[in-house]
């Protein structure tokens, strides 16, 4: 793969330079020592947890056994066994079930793979351990000195790797991709007018779609291939709208594909955002009391909302419930409704009761 291929698939601060058995560079990205420390820490907290229970656990295997048996020499071996099964046991059972990811790392999205991209081996998840064990974290041996020189190859690292992974040839990447969120490029002035006259129809949603997903992933593709791909979609664009764009000035080079594609989906935008505002202005004027009264106090609230009396807030004179709108409606001039009727059952004019009902 070229160097501009690279430089475009992949930033070149994360790369983890994995390849694949076909030779295609996988866009993948290295684990830095934030990522790392935070899942460090996530594991540390269980590894404590962890330690309680087996703690509680062997004092009371060991509280049933009989006087005398234990002795100073055991409690060593003991607290050795548990020691190892923590910080060397833990890790390595973790990266062998569940692909080379311990709970922490699992959390934080993280991965440990070998330096070809193949899953860790159990040699390798032993090796880097102990190396953890000894010289990492805790740091058994010189454990100030031993840290520092461990973040320091942390940060000079090009990957991001520790002394355990270079021993071991492991390396730790990212699980999640990493999403660059860009905005679509604006329409240009010189297609201005000619993307407010078009009919845009016949303009399939899928086919938009498409195009709004290749301007927004526009910088991931390297040229030729973004150059075709922005041609091809323009060419299925421009068979479904019309009028087609004006022809540039003679002696100056036409447009790019994708400006047009902008135009477009830039247009198409306008149009739905002025027909949403007009559907609201249009709401607004019909049920202006929906827009004005809190959500509490409308006429169409679902049963178990709160309103304003239950809430404790004085009630607004200026809100009128459903019955109270329509009585006044219906009624003739000379009805009036009775004085302490309840709403729901109060007579309207010109409807009769229903026989069997008050």
């Amino acid at each position: 793969m070229s160097t501009a291929a690279r430089r475009w698939t992949a930033p070149a601060w994360g790369d983890a330079g994995l390849v694949s058995g076909e030779a295609v560079h996988l866009d993948v990205r290295a684990a830095r020592i934030g990522s790392r420390v935070l899942a460090l820490s996530l594991d540390v907290l269980l590894q404590l947890v962890f330690a309680l229970l087996l703690t509680v656990l062997v004092g009371l295997a060991l509280a049933a056994l009989p006087y005398g048996v234990v002795d100073a020499a055991m409690e060593r071996a003991l607290f050795t066994i548990a020691l190892v099964v923590l910080l060397v046991g833990y890790p390595v059972l973790f990266e062998r079930l569940n692909h080379g990811r311990t709970p922490g790392k699992a959390a934080v999205g993280l991965q440990v793979v070998s330096v070809d991209g193949a899953p860790v081996g159990f040699r390798q998840s032993l090796t880097r351990a102990l190396v953890g064990v000894a010289v990492e974290w805790p740091g058994l041996v010189l454990p100030l000195l031993s840290w520092v020189a461990g973040v320091t190859v942390m940060l000079t690292d090009a990957r991001g790797r520790r002394l355990g992974d270079l021993v071991a040839g492991t390396l730790v990447v990212h699980t999640r991709a990493a999403t660059r969120w860009r905005p679509i490029p604006a329409t240009v002035p010189e297609l201005a007018g000619w993307a407010y006259t078009l009919d845009l129809s016949r303009l399939d949603p899928d086919l938009a779609l498409a195009a709004r997903q290749y301007l927004a992933r526009a910088h991931q593709f390297a040229e030729p291939i973004r150059g075709d791909l922005a041609r091809r979609l323009w060419r299925e664009v421009a068979t479904v709208t019309t009028p087609p764009p004006p022809a540039p000035p003679t002696g100056r080079p036409g447009l790019p594909a994708s400006a047009y594609l902008a135009a477009v989906l830039g247009e198409r935008h306008r149009r739905a955002r002025h027909r949403l505002a007009g559907e609201r202005g249009l709401a607004t004027a019909l049920w202006p009391q929906l827009a004005a009264t809190p959500p509490g106090t409308r006429p169409d609230a679902p049963p178990g909302t709160r309103s304003d009396a239950e809430a404790g807030a004085p009630p607004d004179p200026t809100v009128r419930t459903r019955a109270d709108a329509a009585v006044p409606a219906q009624a003739g001039p000379g009805v009036r409704r009775p004085a302490g009727a309840d709403a729901h059952t109060a007579p309207v004019a010109g409807v009769d009761a229903t026989p069997g009902r008050p």
